[in-house]
């Protein structure tokens, strides 16, 4: 998937992140630059589920986002909506670290994607859960601070065999991925002003923070489970009427998007279910986690609620915030919630970079999805 979207705004905000106590704050100064008065993102995205394949897959794909094949410690892997169609048993870590094999194949992917529009050393801003940021935070600079060598298969979308790739990575920040969402809002088209919630959804994990003009209320950053949860509960429940064969959560959440799955030949209808066990893990697992979040002392503070993440795009699952704070906070609906992160990544690059829109660079390893944005005229 490709989408380009047009930001204007007449200023780049600088923001610098730091711990200090173990509390986030963002200090902020503005200053003006009018080459920047109108921004676009360019935004690629791709299911983050790898699977190690040597077989000949020429032609099967027709542009390299969906044919990404990438050879790795001399193995090849498909990727992405490649291994969706191609591979066996696709797979993905929850909340993988960067030594991981299926984090390393994915940051590839997503440079390999960049690779022919971007202009070198590149600045890349990527993040994590609040939950494992401290863990991993170094282990991912470390990873991403270099000369990558890419090495890949462009015959499944081309006449062309293995073919190599050289990205020169020159800065990298690694900040809470609910941080790069909140830079997204404030920086980015939204321009969003004042205190503010921001309640993010993955399929990986559930997040939530109060970010203030004057910095994040580390007491209100939440970190737990995910849409998986959902899926799990949904699993469980087909199983006890039906037989799944080896399908594992990754693969059951494509049958969760699209609402039904084809079980031994017969169309399974699963609205239902999947209403029924989003609002049992709403009730829970996100909301008792928010009661200590959006609390009358914080609402005093603001009542204004953000709703990003991909699971947002569930409507069923909306409602269910919509019933419990509808009447005493004003919820906010992310445009495409699911690349808001990436878009903060990507401010935090322009910042690092000190402006060079062409070597900014943000990167979302999602439980779900990779999402990889730049800037573009």
């Amino acid at each position: 998937m490709f989408r380009i979207f047009v930001v204007r705004t007449n200023f780049l905000s600088q923001e610098n992140i730091f711990l200090d106590n173990g509390l986030f704050e963002i200090k902020i100064n503005t200053y003006i630059n009018s080459n920047l008065n109108n921004r676009m993102f360019a935004i690629q995205s791709f299911s983050s589920l790898i699977e190690n394949s040597n077989a000949n897959l020429s032609n099967t794909s027709k542009d390299l986002l969906n044919g990404l094949k990438i050879f790795h410690e001399n193995q090849w892997y498909i990727c992405g909506n490649l291994a969706m169609s191609e591979g066996q048993l696709p797979h993905k870590f929850i909340n993988s670290a960067p030594t991981d094999l299926d984090y390393q194949l994915l940051v590839k992917a997503a440079l390999l994607l960049v690779s022919d529009s971007v202009e070198q050393p590149l600045t890349i801003t990527t993040g994590f859960p609040y939950s494992t940021y401290r863990i991993y935070k170094d282990m991912a600079t470390e990873f991403l601070r270099k000369t990558h060598i890419i090495e890949f298969d462009a015959s499944t979308y081309s006449n062309s065999g293995k073919r190599s790739v050289i990205l020169d990575v020159q800065n990298v920040e690694v900040i809470p991925e609910i941080v790069g969402c909140t830079i997204a809002l404030r920086k980015g088209e939204y321009q969003a002003e004042g205190n503010f919630f921001v309640l993010s959804c993955g399929f990986g994990t559930f997040e939530s923070v109060l970010s203030m003009e004057s910095g994040i209320v580390e007491q209100t950053m939440v970190s737990t489970h995910g849409l998986k949860y959902a899926v799990n509960m949904m699993m469980s429940e087909l199983e006890k009427s039906h037989y799944l064969g080896f399908r594992n959560a990754h693969l059951m959440d494509e049958a969760f998007q699209k609402g039904y799955i084809i079980l031994n030949r017969k169309n399974v209808d699963l609205r239902e279910i999947r209403r029924n066990v989003l609002r049992s893990y709403y009730n829970e697992v996100i909301s008792p986690n928010l009661r200590n979040v959006i609390t009358d002392a914080n609402l005093m503070k603001s009542n204004k609620v953000y709703l990003c993440g991909g699971a947002m795009l569930y409507q069923d699952l909306v409602e269910c915030f919509k019933n419990e704070f509808g009447e005493i906070a004003q919820l906010e609906f992310v445009t495409d919630p699911a690349s808001l992160a990436s878009k903060g990544y990507t401010l935090n690059s322009l910042r690092v970079s000190g402006g060079k829109k062409q070597s900014s660079v943000g990167l979302d390893i999602g439980n779900a999805t990779t999402v990889v944005t730049r800037l573009t005229e």
